[in-house]
C-alpha cells in the first residue's frame, strides 16, 4: 500500500506546476486546520480573545502568508508556541510556492522561446523553410505591405525561433507595419505546419532549403498541404523546384490551385536574353521588386473602344505595357490597333497602384526628333562561354533559337564537353576551346577580341561562396583584358549572392544574374497577387514579345532635346512599347545602373549614341 501511495504521488508531481500548487494548498490548509484545532483544544481563554476558532483561523492563514504578522501576538506559551509553528511552516510553504511559481514561468518562457506556440493570425503570408535568400522575401513583403495599416508575415523553419528573429533583426531592421513572427518546427510534419496557422493565411510560400534534395523537400511540402483538409478558403500556394525535370511531377503534387515555377528555366532565360541585352538584368530586378516600378493589372472604363496604340498617350503616371482579356489571356505589346473591350483591363508600370493616373490632353511630341529609318536587321553574333554547369546545353539550346543563322559559340572550360558538341544546331555552331576560367594566360590564348560577347557560369562542383570568388577572378582578368583591347565585348555572369553584386561592380561587367534573387522576387510578386503569372510567364518567353535595348539612335535623333513621350511615339510606329532608357555613362553606378523605367513623359530628354531605349518588341 505504501508503494502505491508513494507512485501515485510521484504521478502527481509529474503533472507539473498545476499539480505542485495544488500540494502547496493542500499542505497550507492541513496546517492551517492543524494548529486551529489544537488552538481551540489547548488555549480556551487566548482562543475567546482572538474571535474564536474562526478568528484563529484567520490568524493562522495570515501568519502563513506573512511571517511578520506574528511580532504582535500576545498570549499564553502554548498559543505562541503553535503561532510560532504555523509561522515556521509558512515560510516552507511560500518559499516552495515561490519556486514552483518561478520554475513554471521560466518553462512557459522558454517554451515561447522555442516557437512552438500557435498562432492565431488572418490574412497573413506564411514562409516554409529557411535559406538565404528569406531577407530578400521578408524585405519584399515589408515594402509590399507599406500601405498596409497591418500585415503579418510569418516563417515556419527547422531552426532555433531566437537565431531566425535576431538575423532577421540584423538583415532587415526596419519593417514598418509588418510583423515578423517566427515558428520552430519542420514544414513537413503536419503538426509543425498547424502551427502558423494555414487555414486563415493570404498566401503560402515554399522557399527551397539548402541541401541536394532541396526540390524533393519542396515536392514533399506541396503534397501535404495538397492533401490537408482545409477548413476555409485554400490560401494561395507558391513555390519553385531547381531541377526542370522535377516541374511535372511538384505541379502534380501542388495540385490545379498552387503555381510552381521552374527555376532552372527562368535563370537561363536571364542568362541567354541578357548576355545580348546590357542592362536587362537591372530591368529584370526592378520589375520583379516591390522597390520602384511594379507591374499591376487594372481595368480602365474611359478607354474602353480606344486601341491599344491610343491608350498609350492616355495615362500622365503609370504606362501600359499589355492587356489582360476577361477570359484571362494576356497579350504583352499586342498590335497597335488592338481594341480594348469593356471587359479587358490594362496591364500598366508603374511605382504604386495610388499613383496611376489618366491624363486628360496628350503631351508634346517632338516629331522632328523621331526616327523614321527601318530597325536594323541584327547580324550573327561570336559568343564565348567560361565555364560549364548544368544550365549549359539550356543556354545553347535557348540561344539556338533566337540568334541568326551563322552565329557561333564557344565553350572555354577545362573538360571538353561531349555531348554539347556533337548536338546539331540549327543556328548555332558550337566549339570549345581548352581553358582555365581563373588562369590569365588561359584566357588571354582564346582571342578575346574576336567576341562581341561573353557569359561567365558559375561553378556548381564547390560551395557557391568559394564559386562567386573563383568568378570575381574571372571577372577582373576579363575587364584588365578588354581595357587593353578597347571595349570589344559584353560581359554578363552568374553569382550565387547577391552582397557579392556589390563586391563584383568593381569588374564593371555589364550584367550579374542574381538567379536565386530574382527566383525569390518573382515568387513573392506572385504570391502577393497569382494574376500576374500569366503576364510574367509571356514576358519572360521567346515566342512573345520580350524586353529589349535597343540603341536610341535608332528612334531619337541623338543628341537633340525631346521627352520621353516622343520615344514612346517612335516606338509605337514600329509596332514596340517604350517602358525606359539606359544611360551608358551611368552604367556602373548603383543602384539603377543607368536605368529609368516609367519616366514622366513630359521632362525634356536627351539621348546620345551609346544610350538604349527599353522596349518591348518581338525581335
Amino acid at each position: 500500500m505504501w508503494n502505491r501511495l508513494r507512485y501515485w504521488f510521484d504521478a502527481t508531481m509529474d503533472r507539473g506546476v498545476s499539480a505542485l500548487m495544488a500540494w502547496l494548498a493542500i499542505a497550507s490548509l492541513a496546517l492551517i486546520t492543524v494548529v486551529t484545532v489544537l488552538v481551540v483544544l489547548l488555549t480556551e481563554e487566548d482562543t475567546e480573545a482572538n474571535g474564536g476558532w474562526a478568528g484563529v483561523a484567520w490568524m493562522s492563514l495570515l501568519r502563513t502568508l506573512d511571517p511578520g504578522t506574528m511580532g504582535g501576538d500576545t498570549g499564553g506559551p502554548v498559543f505562541l508556541a503553535l503561532m510560532l509553528g504555523v509561522t515556521v511552516g509558512g515560510i516552507f510553504i511560500v518559499s516552495a510556492l515561490i519556486g514552483v511559481v518561478t520554475t513554471g514561468l521560466d518553462a512557459r518562457i522558454q517554451r515561447l522561446r522555442k516557437g512552438r506556440s500557435r498562432i492565431v493570425e488572418r490574412g497573413h503570408t506564411i514562409l516554409l523553410g529557411w535559406s538565404e535568400q528569406v531577407f530578400t522575401v521578408v524585405a519584399e513583403l515589408v515594402e509590399a505591405n507599406q500601405s498596409e495599416r497591418r500585415s503579418c508575415v510569418v516563417i515556419l523553419a527547422d531552426r532555433d525561433k531566437v537565431d531566425m528573429e535576431d538575423q532577421i533583426r540584423l538583415r532587415v531592421p526596419n519593417t514598418g507595419h509588418t510583423r515578423i513572427i517566427c515558428r520552430s518546427g519542420n514544414p513537413l510534419k503536419r503538426q509543425d505546419l498547424e502551427l502558423v496557422s494555414p487555414d486563415t493565411a493570404k498566401s503560402i510560400m515554399v522557399l527551397p532549403p539548402v541541401g541536394d534534395d532541396r526540390d524533393t523537400n519542396v515536392i514533399k511540402t506541396l503534397l501535404l498541404l495538397n492533401n490537408r483538409a482545409w477548413t476555409d478558403s485554400r490560401p494561395h500556394v507558391v513555390a519553385a523546384v531547381q531541377d526542370s525535370d522535377n516541374l511535372a511531377v511538384a505541379r502534380l503534387a501542388a495540385g490545379d490551385t498552387a503555381l510552381v515555377i521552374d527555376a532552372d528555366d527562368f535563370a537561363v532565360r536571364l542568362v541567354v536574353q541578357s548576355h545580348r541585352q546590357t542592362g536587362l538584368s537591372t530591368v529584370c530586378d526592378e520589375l520583379l521588386s516591390f522597390f520602384g516600378n511594379e507591374i499591376y493589372i487594372r481595368r480602365e472604363p474611359a478607354l474602353v473602344g480606344t486601341t491599344y496604340g491610343e491608350a498609350l498617350d492616355r495615362y500622365e503616371l503609370g504606362g501600359p505595357i499589355g492587356i489582360h482579356r476577361r477570359d484571362g489571356r494576356t497579350q504583352v505589346n499586342p498590335p497597335m490597333d488592338t481594341v480594348i473591350g469593356e471587359e479587358d483591363s490594362l496591364i500598366v508600370i508603374a511605382e504604386d497602384d495610388l499613383l496611376i493616373k489618366l491624363t486628360g490632353e496628350a503631351p508634346v511630341v517632338h516629331a522632328s526628333a523621331v526616327v523614321s529609318t527601318p530597325a536594323r536587321a541584327s547580324a550573327p553574333d561570336r559568343t564565348l562561354m567560361v565555364g560549364w554547369n548544368s544550365r549549359a546545353p539550356k543556354i545553347i539550346r535557348l540561344l539556338d533559337q533566337l540568334v541568326r543563322p551563322g552565329s557561333v559559340i564557344d565553350v572555354a572550360s577545362p573538360v571538353r564537353p561531349d555531348d554539347a558538341l556533337a548536338t546539331a544546331r540549327e543556328n548555332l555552331t558550337v566549339g570549345h576551346k581548352t581553358c582555365e576560367p581563373t588562369g590569365r594566360r588561359s584566357l588571354e590564348s582564346l582571342d578575346l577580341g574576336s567576341y562581341q560577347h561573353i557569359i561567365v557560369l558559375s561553378d556548381e562542383s564547390i560551395d557557391p561562396d568559394l564559386a562567386d570568388d573563383r568568378t570575381l577572378v574571372t571577372l577582373l582578368h576579363l575587364r584588365d583584358i578588354e581595357v587593353g583591347l578597347g571595349d570589344p565585348y559584353s560581359i554578363v555572369t552568374e553569382m550565387n549572392d547577391d552582397s557579392n553584386r556589390e563586391v563584383a561592380q568593381v569588374t564593371k561587367a555589364d550584367d550579374f544574374i542574381v538567379s536565386t534573387k530574382l527566383i525569390c522576387l518573382l515568387l513573392t510578386q506572385l504570391a502577393e497577387n497569382g494574376a500576374l503569372y500569366e503576364v510574367l510567364a509571356d514576358l519572360f518567353d521567346p515566342a512573345g514579345s520580350e524586353i529589349y535595348l535597343k540603341p536610341a539612335c535608332d528612334y531619337l535623333r541623338t543628341d537633340t532635346e525631346a521627352n520621353f513621350a516622343t520615344v514612346v511615339e517612335a516606338a509605337r510606329r514600329r509596332g514596340e512599347t517604350a517602358i525606359g532608357y539606359r544611360i551608358a555613362a551611368h552604367g556602373d553606378q548603383a543602384p539603377r545602373y543607368g536605368v529609368h523605367l516609367n519616366p514622366s513623359r513630359g521632362v525634356p530628354l536627351t539621348l546620345g549614341t551609346e544610350d538604349h531605349v527599353i522596349v518591348l518588341a518581338e525581335d
